[in-house]
């Protein structure tokens, strides 16, 4: 049986990223640096707006999972993708950067490969319009229980509580881990997210090993305005907590240790997967045996590489960055 180092669990999206002005997303009606699910006419709308469009693979979970490829672990991801062209090519995609992707794409199928429709604007934030697809179909009966309970590290997106069987897929993934000896964790994905699924991602902090969540997730998830007490109610009900925040120190707090890491603010170009390269740092110091300080500077650098570019897959070698900067 193949084991893996890390294993990905989420929606398999095509990326279809333009630059647009404010003015153009008040007129288009989308909301500023929110991720939004719309439907198929509704993207074909958007898609047919775009200028100068870039096609990149995308995903939450599967662009942490193709960091840490890229930093050298063993990795697979689960998700699903139709027998078409975007479902092809992003399978490719994986495959290139050494990720196994673990479900074939589908023949038929009642959707077409998931994609987002990201406009950045020019202060480099990005207003992401997603269409599902036949990601909505991802079920447990696409989790292998020998993959995901071979994983050291599983990572999970909040994406996946939109829809019920995503929900179902997750839980499996989560305890074959857990029952294999392996730590689950998740990110909280964006507020709106939080704010649909709350009672249940209340549930997870308190059940899984680690979890990742932005300042403005945390006091979603907690109903406050006051980052500190969400912190420390979370910290109190989970095994390690991470809060990043927008060019400022990030937390992380793991027991009755707490540690803060400095961020060199940087201009966005593109923050379009800045959480998730974060997550795939600080996750490859996890796997590496690094301190929670070093960790955090890891996903602080990878963060950092992967808003200099429009993408969200770092393009860099981040491991050299790592290296130039004495962490390994």
């Amino acid at each position: 049986m193949t084991k893996y180092q890390a294993v990905g669990v989420g929606n398999a999206i095509v990326d279809v990223i333009s630059q647009c002005d404010d003015s153009f997303l008040s007129r288009m009606g989308i909301d500023k640096g929110v991720m939004q699910l719309i439907d198929e006419e509704r993207g074909e709308f958007l898609y047919g707006a775009m200028e100068n469009r870039t096609q990149m693979p995308g995903g939450s979970a599967a662009n942490t999972i193709a960091g840490l490829g890229a930093l050298g672990l063993s990795t697979a991801f689960i998700g699903r993708v139709r027998d078409d062209e975007l479902g092809r090519y992003y399978a490719s995609s994986l495959t290139d950067v050494g990720t196994t992707f673990v479900n074939e794409p589908v023949a038929g199928g009642e959707g077409p490969t998931s994609r987002s429709m990201i406009f950045v604007s020019p202060d480099g934030e990005r207003s992401m319009n997603t269409y599902l697809g036949i990601s909505t179909d991802l079920g447990p009966d696409d989790v292998p229980d020998e993959v995901a309970g071979g994983a050291q590290l599983l990572f999970l997106e909040g994406y996946l509580y939109d829809k019920p069987q995503g929900k179902e897929a997750f839980l499996a993934a989560a305890r074959a881990c857990r029952a294999g000896g392996g730590r689950a964790a998740i990110s909280l994905s964006d507020p709106f997210c939080v704010d649909r699924h709350r009672d249940d991602f209340r549930q997870l902090v308190r059940e899984l090993d680690i979890v990742f969540g932005n300042e403005h997730e945390w006091k979603s998830l907690y109903q406050t305005e006051d980052l500190g007490a969400a912190l420390e109610q979370a910290a109190a009900e989970s095994g390690l907590i991470v809060c990043t925040r927008s060019g400022h120190d990030v937390v992380v707090v793991e027991g009755d240790q707490s540690v803060s890491v400095p961020v060199q603010e940087v201009v966005p170009v593109d923050a379009t997967g800045a959480g998730d390269q974060f997550a795939a740092g600080f996750l490859y110091g996890v796997a590496t045996g690094q301190t929670l300080e070093v960790s955090g500077r890891m996903g602080c650098i990878a963060a950092a590489e992967v808003i200099g570019h429009y993408g969200a897959r770092p393009e860099a070698d981040v491991k050299a960055m790592f290296r130039d900067a004495g962490l390994i």
